[in-house]
């Protein structure tokens, strides 16, 4: 999930404060919807066009600039007109950036690079409570403007700000690179090719913007890391709706936002030892589905007691449990997909785009009626961290069988021709022979 969509989600209902509940809820819902059309249709153009460097600060900026208009928003349809296309200006950045990053670093560095990236998300659930309680106490009526009105205008000029710099700042692919000398664009494609055998983007001409996705779709790998990352998501759901569940911990306003941070500072914490250690060891399940059972843990004893301190401990521990093994997951997208690229671009699209519809219809698991247990939506969100251990326990056998066949040079689907073997050389559609002969494994 991208990084402002949390920090809105809080305020959204101040706009919509004199509308029945399911009104504010949808309010909240209609972002995603948005969200979700675009993430596709984005990552495949920008496979074709090869210039993130100037894509992704765009869409950046103009996602930044509806934000700001939030602020000026005076009426319900208006503000779910704006939501609707936030959320729709907003789609390229996380998918876009994940495929950025998976077409510089070989698989072994991208789960640490995918936990920095997702480390702004983080921040900002750590932030968020900290900047909204600032603004709230100090800024309510300056100018003549409410303190959420503040809140947009400041969070969208931000992020305008420095999506403006990002563009004098990031590089493109590596043979896009203008800034990069020759010997330097030539070490970056050979890492990437001594990785996996196979060269990545290679020009504009070569990349099709529906072929990849047709590759993608008949990988039944991608349908099982769909299920996974729709549970984790589905799961850290709760994040949405933190600072009300927070909230019922029976403390003010102000020391509630504040209690929203260390959750988020643990898991940044957290997130990138674990990263760190799935690198350096190249292993993937165990630093997923781990967090995932401390999550499971945590959601259980959220919804058994009432009391104050085990509930503050539960909540530290829902979001480092679930999100901890979610940068590595994302990771394992990349490492289990990894060429074409343009199959790699629309697997990440899908998968973003399939595991954030969770996000549509966990705003309905949360009425304040159910609190301060929500029993209801922590079961939920239980169950799917099991199921999500379950499709990762799937995923690596699979991979360990795809593994030994290659140990043993017989057939893999979409890496060597059926009729031929290792040593005849030949290139394929997602892991190519050369790779094969050379030592290539799938992480596991």
């Amino acid at each position: 999930m991208a990084p402002s969509i949390k920090l809105q989600v809080g305020t959204t209902c101040v706009v919509a404060k004199n509308k029945p509940a399911d009104t504010c809820i949808f309010a909240v819902s209609i972002l995603f919807v948005g969200y979700l059309l675009m993430q596709i249709p984005s990552n495949l153009f920008l496979n074709k066009i090869g210039r993130p460097r100037i894509y992704l600060p765009v869409a950046m900026i103009v996602w930044g600039m509806i934000s700001a208009a939030t602020a000026g928003v005076h009426s319900f349809g208006g503000l779910i007109a704006v939501r609707f296309f936030l959320g729709f200006v907003e789609a390229p950045f996380f998918p876009g950036c994940l495929f950025f990053l998976s077409s510089w670093y070989t698989r072994k560095e991208l789960g640490f690079r995918t936990a920095m990236l997702y480390s702004g998300s983080l921040i900002s659930g750590a932030f968020s409570g900290l900047i909204a309680a600032g603004i709230v106490k100090n800024m309510d009526g300056k100018l003549g403007l409410r303190s959420w009105r503040w809140l947009f205008i400041i969070e969208g000029c931000v992020t305008i700000g420095i999506a403006f710099t990002a563009i004098f700042v990031l590089p493109n692919f590596p043979r896009t690179t203008g800034w990069l000398s020759e010997e330097e664009k030539q070490l970056a494609i050979w890492r990437l090719d001594e990785d996996i055998g196979e060269d990545d983007w290679v020009s504009s001409e070569q990349q099709s913007l529906w072929y990849g996705f047709k590759l993608a779709v008949q990988d039944i790998k991608m349908w099982i890391m769909m299920l996974l990352l729709f549970c984790i998501v589905a799961s850290g759901s709760v994040t949405n709706f933190f600072p009300t569940v927070v909230a019922t911990l029976g403390y003010g306003d102000i020391p509630s936002l504040l209690l929203t941070a260390p959750p988020y500072v643990l898991c940044v914490i957290t997130a990138f030892a674990n990263a760190w250690h799935a690198d350096r060891s190249g292993e993937r399940y165990f630093h997923i589905t781990i967090p995932l059972y401390v999550a499971v843990g945590s959601f259980v004893l959220a919804a058994a007691t009432t009391s104050t301190a085990p509930r503050y401990v539960a909540m530290m521990l829902m979001v480092p449990g679930v999100y901890t093994g979610y940068v590595v997951a994302l990771g394992w997208i990349s490492n289990t997909m990894p060429r074409p690229p343009a199959k790699r671009a629309a697997a990440l699209a899908a998968i973003n785009a399939v595991s954030n519809t969770s996000s549509i219809y966990a705003s309905y698991m949360f009425p304040k009626s159910d609190g301060p247990r929500y029993v209801l939506a922590m079961s939920v969100c239980s169950a799917t961290a099991f199921v999500a251990i379950c499709a990762a326990t799937v995923l690596r056998t699979i991979l360990r069988r795809l593994n030994k066949k290659l140990d043993r040079g017989e057939y893999v689907e979409g890496a060597i021709n059926p009729r031929q073997t290792i040593a005849d050389g030949v290139i394929g559609e997602g892991i190519p022979s050369t790779a094969a002969a050379r030592g290539f494994r799938f992480l596991v």
